[in-house]
């Protein structure tokens, strides 16, 4: 037999390692639901496991991550197998050393208690730190070659995962991973630098990012951690960010995407890549076989792609998400509850810009933006609520502060993810009351896209649902039809998707939403106008006032970031073609290649819609101005 590889050669200054991909997103595809415990499988279902390991080293992985994320007592804990720590992180090194064979390596996968530690958490450093313990020391029992620290969003507790790592084994190589949003900030608001100092004076090994978010964002992130550190760096980004297909989650960066951020990844400084949430055998395959060039290894045979199906969004239950328009008192004229509504009800071309809410309570940056907006004639801000499941300033409250500061206003994104039924109800009607007549109803991301993996999503109702309950409301009635007094008064809008994957469920969700009592809707970015033009056309029988997104690309990263990585966003590949073409030259080229294809849109879709909703990427007001015709004054 071969003599086992050496895990002492990951720490060889120069040499690049490509890891494993999803083994969540594998099992899943298998059949195994996100109710059971994937821990648990190392000893119900090792074949299940040890099959999706071999996958990977069929794909050319050079080292498998163990099955045993949240094999902490703590998380196996609500599964009534807190006593079972030992056997299944033995058992989950176990099945990766039997497909890793001589020459691919085995990391112990360890990820956060799924709990906050002192000082904002009831559980104490030491004691973290003896959980952390109990099973790197079982995972090292059962074969582990490294131990590989993933998926952390909080500094103070990856310090007691590495503390202990080193109580187990000091000679081991460790790698130290933290999960960041699209800002770049882990959810506790650290940044790369921060992130690499620490881990780095820490005394991890290999230090790095993994999850979260799609390859762009890690590469930026990696790029400035590069700058503040010489140990080396690893990168393990999702395949994109998820969309929502027929009631599946899927990520949708394809695996050359995904090969290509490799290359970039590598040449940022990271020598550790791989895939996280999304990313399959066919994934890594793309990996190994891209970043070739630089660095030459052996030709692995391919394997077999495999998507993740999930079901966030509820599809309506029939007659219970219907409108009855016989009940309560009758709704004000959709032309008398706002200047927006008014407008509309006119057929006049409507105008908006929206402007992510900010991360804190300081606002004035924002509002500063927000009246250059009023002061070029804009017609309302729209204002997004939780956008990709991050963490801002509520839609609710921000709208108030810019109606009340500004005097324009606002329409203001309502999602169905973060508040039960009662929550929405109470929300509403406050709102209502403090004057806001414009609604954006919408599902809302679930919380695994964003920096808050751990976070519970209510889903009581989703946006169809949502739509009926606020029709009621606008008619006096409460959800359990019981009168409420003076009705309110909000101008219901939707979000629709032209560029939808699935355009029968699309328009099925569209009718629903008519149905439902929605009186205008506004669209995903839109790049395609003969897109546009055919789902206008096959919502004929249904249409209600539709207002177009525009989204001015800044540069080619940004559109290639658009097409992977935000769900229910399609940028055709001229597009694309067009801003590189245009970033080839220079920041400036491309800037001004995104605004030309900005204006261009604007003008093309004026005469099919109602109105427009420019987008302010980055924050930048001045930019959705330029769209318009004029500058920010």
């Amino acid at each position: 037999m071969s003599e086992r590889r050496d895990a002492r050669e990951l720490l060889e200054p120069d040499r690049i390692v490509v890891f494993d991909g999803a083994m969540g997103t594998m099992l899943y595809a298998r059949g195994v639901f996100i109710n059971q415990c994937y821990d648990e499988l190392n000893a119900r279902a090792p074949d299940l496991v040890r099959d999706v390991h071999r996958e990977y080293v069929k794909a050319g992985a050079e080292v498998l991550e163990t099955n045993s994320f949240g094999a902490n007592r703590v998380k196996l804990a609500p599964h009534g197998l807190e006593g079972q720590v030992a056997e299944l992180n033995c058992q989950a090194a176990r099945l990766a050393r039997e497909a890793a064979g001589a020459h691919v390596l085995v990391a112990g996968a360890v990820g956060p208690l799924g709990i906050r530690i002192e000082p904002f958490g009831p559980t104490s450093r030491g004691e973290a730190r003896a959980i952390f313990r109990e099973q790197l020391a079982a995972l090292q029992e059962g074969g582990a070659d490294l131990f590989l620290l993933e998926t952390f969003a909080d500094l103070d507790e990856i310090e007691q995962a590495i503390l202990a790592a080193r109580d187990v084994d000091a000679t081991v190589p460790l790698i130290a991973q933290m999960t960041i949003g699209q800002d770049g900030l882990t959810p506790f608001g650290a940044t790369p630098e921060d992130v690499a100092r620490a881990l780095d004076g820490w005394g991890a090994d290999i230090v790095g990012l993994n999850c979260s978010v799609g390859p762009q964002a890690i590469l930026e992130a990696v790029e400035r951690m590069a700058a503040v550190t010489s140990r080396k760096l690893s990168a393990q980004p999702n395949a994109g960010m998820p969309r929502d297909v027929g009631g599946r989650t899927m990520y949708m960066a394809s695996p050359e995407y995904m090969a290509n951020y490799a290359r970039h990844l590598i040449q940022a400084g990271a020598k550790v890549v791989g895939g996280c949430c999304g990313t399959t055998p066919e994934h890594i395959k793309a990996v190994v076989e891209g970043i070739r060039p630089l660095v030459p290894r052996q030709q692995w045979r391919a394997s077999v792609r495999y998507q993740l199906p999930h079901t966030d969004d509820v599809t309506p239950a029939g007659g219970d998400d219907r409108r009855d328009d016989s009940a309560g008192q009758p709704a004000t004229p959709f032309a008398e509850r706002s200047q927006w509504a008014t407008k509309i009800a006119r057929r006049e071309f409507v105008t908006s810009v929206e402007i992510v809410p900010p991360r804190g309570v300081d606002a004035s940056r924002m509002l500063d933006g927000v009246r250059s907006l009023r002061a070029a004639g804009v017609d309302a801000v729209n204002v997004p609520d939780g956008p990709r499941a991050q963490s801002r300033m509520g839609a609710l409250m921000t709208s108030l502060l810019i109606e009340q500061q500004v005097g324009i206003e606002t329409v203001t994104h309502y999602c169905c993810r973060d508040r039960n039924l009662l929550g929405m109800l109470s929300d509403l009607l406050g709102a209502s009351a403090m004057g806001l007549r414009n609604l954006l109803i919408i599902t809302g991301d679930p919380p695994k896209m964003g920096p808050y993996p751990d976070a519970t999503a209510v889903f009581d109702i989703d946006s169809i649902g949502l739509t009926n309950l606020v029709s009621r409301l606008n008619r006096g009635l409460d959800p359990g039809g019981h009168a409420i007094g003076t009705p309110t008064r909000f101008a219901i809008g939707v979000g629709v998707n032209p560029a939808a994957i699935d355009p029968t469920y699309e328009l099925r969700r569209f009718e629903w939403k008519v149905n439902a009592g929605a009186e205008f809707a506004i669209t995903q970015p839109v790049f395609d106008v003969e897109q546009l033009e055919r789902f206008l056309t096959s919502i004929a029988h249904v249409r209600i006032p539709v207002v177009a997104g525009i989204w001015p690309l800044v540069s080619a990263r940004n559109a290639e970031f658009l097409a992977n990585e935000v769900p229910g966003v399609v940028v055709p590949e001229s597009v694309i073609q067009r801003m590189r073409q245009a970033s080839e030259k220079s920041k400036e080229h491309a800037l001004a290649e995104g605004m030309a294809l900005a204006r261009e849109m604007l003008e093309q879709v004026r005469s099919t819609v109602q109105g427009v909703q420019v987008s302010a990427p980055f924050g930048r007001v001045e930019l959705a101005l330029q769209v318009f015709g004029h500058d920010a004054p």
